[in-house]
């Protein structure tokens, strides 16, 4: 099958986009701090323009599917490191973020997605917007979870923590991560609740599937957890189980369900 040009610019840029992350994940380690966030940035640029390319098909239709959105997820992922390591220079380079983030671009090549349903509406790109950027910001904090995690196992074990910021600091950036995120997920709710059978027409108007029940069980669990923070003050291990279990239910909410439409059952719902 003979490629067109937006097609093989596409592919060659995601092919670049992946060899870069796989080449700091392989020899990252070797290289100093500045060499290293340079490596990461340039890596997301070129990450970007692969996604960029990649919303539209062969014939200029948007389309989107469950490895873009996954990669999307590693995009802003690796956004908010970098600015986290501009603020935080503590931050030591997460070289398995870009081993994630490559083959993240390497599955949206494989599964690019399937054409969006066409509708003439202003919400549908806001409400895809919304969607994406509560992902990636659910994504940063499950991250920083597991480096909450990790940094109180060192301090029980009295070990040295020099790849981090303080305790105190990495939880106040994995909650803001997570308010942030709760913020769009909820204008992401509601613009899909409202504005549904403009964004997909009637058929696809909100209605208890696998998509809805488990977008709103993350809802219910992340105001679950950010009241338990502010009004009950909780912490360490059990805020980091809630977080993980909202990041659960957020994941099988759309990536779940287009996998398997896309992968299992090979169609557009």
């Amino acid at each position: 099958m003979i490629l067109s040009m937006p097609a093989f610019a596409h592919l060659w840029t995601s092919v670049l986009a992946a060899l870069v992350y796989a080449v700091g994940a392989v020899w990252g380690q070797r290289l100093n701090p500045k060499h290293a966030i340079i490596l990461f940035t340039a890596s997301w640029l070129i990450h970007g323009l692969a996604l960029v390319m990649g919303l539209h098909d062969e014939s200029g239709a948007p389309r989107f599917g469950f490895a873009p959105a996954l990669s999307a997820m590693a995009w802003l992922v690796i956004l908010i490191y970098v600015l986290e390591n501009h603020w935080y220079p503590q931050f030591k380079t997460r070289w398995v973020l870009m081993g994630l983030s490559a083959a993240s671009v390497l599955l949206a090549i494989v599964y690019p997605g399937q054409v969006l349903p066409s509708q003439a509406t202003v919400w549908l790109p806001m409400h895809w917007t919304l969607g994406i950027a509560a992902y990636g910001l659910f994504a940063a904090a499950v991250f920083h979870g597991w480096l909450l995690q990790r940094a109180e196992k060192l301090l029980r074990l009295a070990e040295p923590n020099e790849e981090m910021p303080p305790l105190l600091t990495l939880e106040r950036l994995t909650f803001r991560l997570v308010t942030l995120g709760f913020v769009l997920l909820t204008l992401t709710l509601a613009v899909g609740i409202v504005f549904g059978e403009q964004l997909y027409g009637p058929q696809f108007a909100l209605k208890a599937d696998h998509k809805t029940i488990f977008s709103f069980l993350s809802w219910f669990t992340f105001a679950y957890l950010l009241w338990g923070r502010y009004s009950l003050g909780w912490r360490g291990l059990k805020a980091i189980r809630v977080l993980y279990l909202g990041g659960g239910f957020l994941l099988l909410a759309y990536v779940g369900s287009r996998f398997v439409l896309e992968v299992l059952l090979g169609r557009l719902a």
